[in-house]
């Protein structure tokens, strides 16, 4: 079945005179744009701070429950602004920079709306990794847990690296209301008729820039999208959203709301950020020497690929820090594995390639280490976004080696408006440990 799949996957992009792109124009009921309004420049909402409660959004008593449960007192400003027109059922163009909530956003909107009917699929959330994936279904899990009392919202999750057949059986057994899902394994479930999405409201993307990004991801995204009703809510999240990809986002939504950060605001509240200026054959030394004399609940070390990945684990390991790594070609299983061990805090220490570097919410995190330097601005932001979630405290120290990872720093920290200092002898615990 695996075979399959990969040949439904090479099928979707076998045309290249394919219509890339779905847009909401495809409908002839659809009203067209004034030609003046057409050509003017779309300008989103830039959030600010957040002084409202949960409360005041009028969320059902259930979710307020829930809400409660999990901590949370004062929406984060990206929730401020997104949640009261999310669950209006307007269409959403969100960029939230990591760690302040913006999965809370898709999820309490949708699950305030969501009229569950046995054997329909209400949403379809896509999304780029299988790790967020489960995520997501675990947030979804969180905040419904009092409606099932009730109506009873059953959750679902697809995925490539499980068998296909599963999945099937999986589905035609528990019918889920919310599907939850990577675009390859959705795509080949529409296209086996295992789900009927005919019914859908509400279609969500989470990380839509590595989705839209990626030519062989889109094409599969934009056949889901085009087995989902013309008429249905459509939300779009990323902690980046470049230009370009707000004008391929705007083709899949119709008079969205756009809510944006500006990049100047996009550093992470709490987080102190340094480097460090070494030679490879360093780095080793310095890694040990900073685990050694740093306090830490958990930390996350990036590197540039899995063969690096697999050897750090092993010397970490040989050096008495007991721990794990994950990166893409393991099995489902065992990334699986690696993934609730350190959510569930069992694991202190993660040494991660990019897999790792986006969405995934692990709340204990509090340093992340570049072993690796990135090689651009945005996925520096994704990979410090794993400290500091939710405006906690959290500490960033980058490796840098060579000129061109020098220029990646310079580039940084003009972008953000952020000094990243060289890293001192100490570092005051204070200012990364909660107290």
């Amino acid at each position: 079945m695996a075979d399959a799949e990969a040949t439904m996957e090479n099928e979707a992009n076998e045309d290249p005179n394919e219509e890339e792109l779905v847009e909401y124009e495809d409908n002839e009921n659809q009203e067209e744009a004034p030609e003046d309004a057409a050509g003017a420049e779309i300008k989103g909402s830039y959030a600010g701070a957040s002084t409202a409660s949960f409360q005041d959004m009028l969320l059902k008593n259930e979710l307020m429950s829930a809400i409660r449960d999990a901590g949370f007192e004062h929406p984060s400003e990206v929730q401020h602004n997104a949640i009261p027109a999310a669950m209006t059922g307007q269409d959403v163009i969100c960029q939230a920079k990591s760690g302040m909530g913006k999965t809370a956003v898709f999820v309490l909107a949708t699950l305030q709306q969501i009229d569950p009917k046995d054997g329909q699929v209400d949403t379809v959330v896509l999304v780029h990794t299988r790790e967020l994936a489960f995520q997501i279904a675990s947030e979804f899990t969180r905040f419904s847990k009092y409606l099932k009392s009730s109506n009873g919202v059953k959750i679902g999750v697809v995925y490539g690296g499980v068998p296909f057949e599963d999945d099937k059986t999986k589905l035609n057994k528990e019918k889920p209301h919310v599907l939850i899902g990577t675009p390859g394994r959705m795509m080949h479930l529409v296209r086996e008729d295992v789900v009927d999405l005919t019914k859908v409201q509400r279609f969500i993307m989470d990380e839509c820039d590595n989705i839209l990004g990626e030519l062989k991801m889109r094409r599969q995204l934009q056949e889901v999208f085009k087995a989902t009703p013309k008429t249905k809510q459509v939300m779009l999240f990323s902690a980046t959203i470049s230009e370009e990809t707000k004008k391929l986002c705007r083709k899949f939504t119709k008079n969205a709301e756009e809510i944006y950060v500006d990049d100047s605001k996009l550093t992470l509240h709490g987080l102190q950020q340094y480097f460090v200026k070494l030679s490879e054959s360093e780095k080793n030394r310095k890694l040990n020497d900073l685990l050694d004399a740093l306090e830490f609940n958990q930390v996350v070390i990036f590197v540039k690929s899995r063969q690096r990945a697999a050897q750090l684990n092993k010397l970490l390991r040989k050096c008495a820090f007991p721990s794990e790594c994950v990166y893409g070609s393991l099995s489902q299983t065992e990334r699986l594995a690696v993934y609730q061990k350190f959510k569930n805090f069992k694991c202190r220490i993660l040494v991660s390639t990019d897999l790792f570097g986006r969405g995934v919410d692990i709340e204990k995190v509090n340093i992340v280490i570049n072993y690796d330097m990135p090689d651009d601005s945005d996925k520096y932001l994704h990979r410090v976004g794993r400290a500091g979630r939710f405006g906690t405290k959290g500490l960033g120290i980058s490796f840098v080696c060579t000129d061109e990872e020098e220029t990646v720093l310079s580039t940084i920290q003009s972008r953000f408006e952020v000094k990243i200092e060289p890293l001192p002898n100490e570092v005051d615990t204070s200012t990364y440990m909660a107290s």
